[in-house]
């Protein structure tokens, strides 16, 4: 989720925020999206093209097949329907590789915005800028099916366990601000490493945005003969968390962004594919922090 660059914003604003509304959400300029369809392609990163980053490996259920431009999984679908809505042809869309701890840095981004399950945080916002809600999520705890947190997870319980998790994700912070538990958790580089030491026993639990940690749990912490040794114990209730699109700090395309997202969620669109990708998560138990 990347921001125009900072020359192109004189000419970008005066283009894009007529006839604006504000939206509380992000603060940003909001244009009518047929505004946008007359002006979007000629303010992007590169000129006549929507570039849009996201990390690699792309995990299912946002991505399938690690491909995010065969417009399949939540986000990669999502992506497409946001460029039709725009006034963008699929074949207008490119796809770059950011990986997860650069997308938040401050700085100039070789896109126009990201999209890699990454949560709005205050912290992040100070850095970067963040579209309006594509996705409202919650936190979930994976553990391995022996370990006692899969039945003993009590708000009081839950304090006693060692929890790991990747270096600035909300996962972590939310380990940290709700569950607080008596040992410092444990921090990793990549969440690779992460899962690596919950299949070590090194961890007993990792916490993670439900729909991320519904794949974790059952596709990809196997064992011998890719036996699945993995639970999703449950997902705590909302605090407010939500993915938006990143881009680059003050970008002007933000108002158009959240111009299709609006009308996006105004035709059920992003309901639709919600249903459609990661309308299996709604299953999981709430439990209390």
């Amino acid at each position: 989720m990347r921001h125009l660059r900072v020359t192109l914003a004189g000419l970008v604003g005066a283009t894009l925020l007529t006839g604006v509304t504000l939206t509380s959400a992000t603060g940003a300029a909001t244009p009518s999206v047929a505004s946008c369809k007359t002006s979007i392609l000629s303010h992007e990163h590169t000129r006549g093209t929507l570039t849009v980053a996201t990390d690699s490996p792309a995990y299912p259920p946002w991505f399938v097949g690690n491909k995010p431009s065969n417009a399949k999984g939540y986000e990669s679908a999502f992506v497409y329907a946001l460029a039709r809505v725009l006034g963008v042809s699929s074949s207008k869309v490119k796809w770059v590789v950011e990986p997860f701890d650069n997308s938040y840095t401050p700085g100039p981004k070789a896109f126009d915005f990201d999209i890699n399950e990454i949560s709005y945080s205050a912290a992040r916002a100070r850095a970067v800028s963040f579209s309006n809600s594509y996705y409202d999520v919650e936190q979930s705890i994976v553990a391995l099916k022996t370990n006692a947190i899969v039945t003993k997870h009590s708000p009081a319980q839950l304090k006693t366990y060692l929890y790991g998790d990747q270096i600035g994700t909300t996962g972590l912070a939310y380990i940290n601000q709700h569950i607080k538990p008596t040992r410092t958790a444990r921090v990793f580089s990549t969440l690779d490493q992460a899962i690596q030491a919950l299949k070590n026993k090194q961890i007993d639990a990792i916490v993670i945005d439900t729909p991320t940690g519904q794949y974790m749990a059952s596709a990809q912490i196997l064992g011998p003969h890719n036996k699945v040794i993995a639970k999703q114990v449950g997902q705590f209730p909302s605090v407010g968390e939500h993915y938006g699109l990143l881009l680059q700090k003050n970008n002007p395309l933000l108002g158009c962004i959240n111009a299709g997202i609006s009308a996006l969620k105004a035709s059920g669109v992003l309901t639709t594919l919600a249903h459609r990708w990661l309308g299996i998560y709604t299953s999981v138990p709430i439990i209390q922090p």
